[in-house]
This record gives C-alpha cells, structure tokens and sequence, in this order.
C-alpha cells in the first residue's frame, strides 16, 4: 500500500554538480506526496525525505513559486499544484507503450473477466501506468493510473526485481529488509521463489491480498524503461486453476504489446 508518513525517500546517488544536487531533491519534494499525503506541512516534508528543514523550506518555496505546489496559508502546508496533473497527462498521452497496449488491454479483461495492468517502478514502489479492471467479483481496492503498492508484496513487484541486475536486487533487498517488516523471512523466501519463477516460466504469482490471486511479466522493450504487465482476480478457485487458465494469455498478451509498441515507433 502507500508508504506511510514515517516512510524517509531513499536520497539518489550524489550529482557531479550543485544543480543537479538541487534538482534532485526537488523532485524528492514532490515524490513525498501520495495517497493520504495530499496536503504536507514542512515538517512532514522533513520527515519522508530526509532532508535538511532548511532546504525543504527553501525548496518548497521555489516549487510554490514554479506553481508545482500551491501553499495553504491557513493550515500552514502543501499540496500539489495543477502543473503536476498536466505533466502527469503528458507523460500519458506521448507514451507509445499505452497507445499499443489499451486496446488489448480492455479487450483481454473484458474477454476473460479479469484485471489487466501496467505499472513501472518509483523507489520501493510499483506505479500502475495503466489498469483495466473487468474482475466479475468485487474486489475492495480500485486501482487507478499513479497508484502505489508495495513492491516486495506484489506479483508486479517482483516481476521487475526478477529483471534487475545482482547488485541491484541486492540493494533492494536491504531496502526491504530495513523497513523490518513482520514475517520477512518467509516473504523474502517469496521473492526468491517468484524471481526464479519469471527466470523459468516467464511469469511470477503472488496472493498478498484474500482471494485475490495475481501473475505478472515483465515488458522489456527497447529503447523503454522496464514495466511489467499483471493479471489479476478475486476468486476462490484454487492457484493453480486460476495459474493454468491465465498464465499463456498473459505471456500471449506481454508479446502482442512488445510487439505492437515497437510497430508504432517504427
């Protein structure tokens, strides 16, 4: 689920220069928002990303002044800005990846009754750059695009782990291991077992959620950021039905989208 309030943002390797230093943590300014973090004083800014008070006012002062945070005098904090939705929609509208991939999308999950999904990673997070959701129970969660779930949890999440090198996985391991989650020995188990599923079969499963049961692929395209595409369903039929029926769909569709995305660039 989100990060919680007490969740510091990793800091990114050190720049050569003073303003790339402050671009950013700029930026660690506005990854603090989220769901359930939509309006932020300075000292909750301080808190999620580690940073100094001083540069978070300074900085937070600059992106109110860009327009990208809008300061709410009365509660004495901030919230986003309407620039950051425009962005938000031009990162979506130019990206080939979901022209190519929204049709299938919608006709996969209407087809079969399921949830269909592309997300990418942000930090210790999966964000869904797409979700279409056709799941013929109810499920408790609705998933919109700029949704957050965690990672290490996640069928998503260790699709894309699987696809890292040995010293970045490490390293997002540790990450994992920091937060001292309850039961990390079993779930780190977990991430080794899915890791080496996605190495020989191509797809990983993950049922962190009652009755939800969830496969995801990696979508590794040239000249793309790794993504990865998931199924998902709430139902009480048993893993392996569900793994059986779903599991050469999803690898079908992952090669259609390759495919087609590489089509429209040309």
């Amino acid at each position: 689920m989100p990060s919680s309030s007490s969740h510091i943002i990793s800091p990114r390797r050190d720049s050569s220069s003073s303003l790339n230093r402050s671009l950013e943590r700029g930026i660690e300014i506005l990854r603090a928002f989220g769901p359930g973090a939509a309006l932020l004083t300075n000292g909750d800014l301080v808190e999620r990303t580690g940073l100094p008070k001083a540069t978070v006012s300074r900085l937070a002062t600059t992106l109110v002044e860009a327009g990208f945070l809008e300061h709410d005098a009365t509660r004495r904090a901030y919230r986003l800005g309407i620039p950051v939705l425009g962005v938000a929609q031009a990162m979506r509208s130019g990206s080939t990846l979901l022209q190519a991939a929204a049709p299938m999308m919608r006709d996969t999950a209407q087809r079969l009754r399921i949830n269909v999904g592309i997300a990418g990673a942000d930090g210790e997070d999966m964000v869904y750059l797409e979700s279409v959701r056709y799941s013929s129970r109810a499920s408790l969660r609705t998933v919109v695009s700029g949704q957050r779930v965690p990672m290490e949890l996640t069928s998503l999440g260790r699709a894309w782990l699987a696809m890292q090198s040995p010293a970045d996985f490490m390293s997002m391991i540790g990450r994992f291991r920091a937060r001292k989650r309850a039961g990390w020995a079993a779930l780190e188990q977990e991430i080794a077992d899915a890791v080496r599923a996605v190495h020989q079969c191509g797809y990983c499963v993950a049922t962190w959620q009652p009755e939800v049961i969830a496969l995801a692929t990696p979508l590794a395209i040239p000249g793309h950021k790794l993504t990865v595409l998931n199924f998902s369903l709430r139902t009480v039929d048993s893993l392996e039905s569900v793994v059986d029926s779903l599991a050469p769909s999803l690898l079908r569709l992952r090669d259609e989208i390759v495919a087609a995305t590489m089509h429209i660039e040309g």
